[in-house]
């Protein structure tokens, strides 16, 4: 017996990596050392910082991956994966310097794999850091074949003094939310639920959905809003805190930017729900409060700001090509008021 016998084809991971070579090459920084290949990643800290801190995140693209790889879409879920963790990274107003991913499948599937990488590569491109390594694992028995799941690490840094921790803010800051490209990458495990009891034909053409296929309007990847923060940072605009709407919605993330006394009053008519999760409501009869804990709503990124500055910010938005409108503003209380009594 030997090894590819046992179902692990070294000779077909080296040609992967050769493959990828030229799209991790595309996301090469001034700050990174060496290549592709190293026992590790080697990377400078930006010069010119005094008194610089790293920020790093982890996450991954949970369920979404199940529908993606049914779907045979690899590339998206990478862009997905850089954005789960870089648009956490930012919020403190970091900017991403290298990320590192890892892919564990049953069994390599050199095609896949590659679609996968570049969206990683993509991802990193658009959010400005570099591809510095990653890890691909061949577990046969342990993962099906042609079954992958995926973990990506982001580090990005800022100097201390510019650091957005939520200290700042004050009652009267208004919240601005910039608006999702979808359900992103959180709440798949109620989607595919959903699709399955309702048997729904993912390629088929939902007209709920404007046309678009279920596979189409769930699998659009992540927004990647780190362009969108440098530049309203560069522009001087005093952003005093972000969130990132994952994982439980709008209740439990906008509070994690907020100090103690200080609450968030959202505006629930600011903006029209889109139709996607009026869609899956509807299919599944998903109660009001489950869609608010589970889904971000149409809104991906909350920017907190003066009122005198809320202009300024939405015309960046819109030069970046994201849509963002005043959502509510910051009250003296605790957590998210103003949702229905259902959420």
């Amino acid at each position: 017996m030997d090894y590819k016998s046992a179902g692990v084809d070294v000779e077909a991971g080296r040609a992967f990596v050769d493959r990828i070579r030229d799209s991790v090459e595309t996301t090469r920084r001034p700050e990174v050392l060496g290549g592709l290949g190293g026992f590790g990643g080697l990377c400078r800290l930006p010069s010119g910082l005094r008194d610089p801190l790293l920020v790093a995140g982890t996450d991954g693209v949970g369920t979404k991956l199940e529908l993606a790889q049914a779907c045979g879409r690899h590339h998206d879920v990478g862009i997905d994966l850089v954005a789960m963790c870089a648009n956490d990274v930012i919020t403190c107003g970091a900017e991403p310097l290298f990320f590192l991913d890892y892919i564990a499948t049953g069994k390599l599937s050199p095609e896949a794999m590659a679609e996968v990488i570049e969206g990683i590569a993509s991802g990193c491109r658009t959010s400005g850091c570099a591809l510095l390594g990653g890890e691909t694992a061949e577990m046969p028995g342990f993962y099906p074949a042609g079954r992958y799941d995926l973990a990506g690490f982001c580090v990005a840094v800022i100097e201390r003094e510019e650091l957005i921790d939520g200290s700042r803010i004050r009652a009267g800051d208004q919240l601005l939310a910039v608006a999702s490209s979808g359900v992103h990458s959180n709440g798949f495990s109620l989607v595919r639920r959903i699709l399955e009891d309702q048997a729904v034909d993912l390629h088929a053409k939902q007209s709920e959905l404007d046309g678009d296929s279920a596979a189409e309007a769930l699998l659009r990847p992540t927004h990647l809003y780190a362009p969108l923060v440098k530049s309203l940072l560069r522009s001087g605009l005093d952003l005093h805190g972000m969130a990132h709407i994952t994982g439980g919605g709008l209740p439990e993330n906008l509070p994690r930017c907020l100090p103690a006394g200080l609450a968030a009053h959202v505006d629930v008519n600011s903006w029209d729900r889109p139709a996607l999760f009026r869609w899956l409501q509807r299919l599944g009869d998903v109660p009001e409060q489950d869609l608010w804990h589970t889904f971000n709503l149409g809104i991906g990124l909350i920017l907190v700001l003066p009122a005198d500055q809320v202009d300024a910010a939405v015309s960046q938005s819109a030069a970046c090509g994201l849509r963002s409108w005043v959502c509510g503003e910051v009250t003296n209380g605790h957590g998210v008021l103003g949702l229905p009594a259902s959420a």
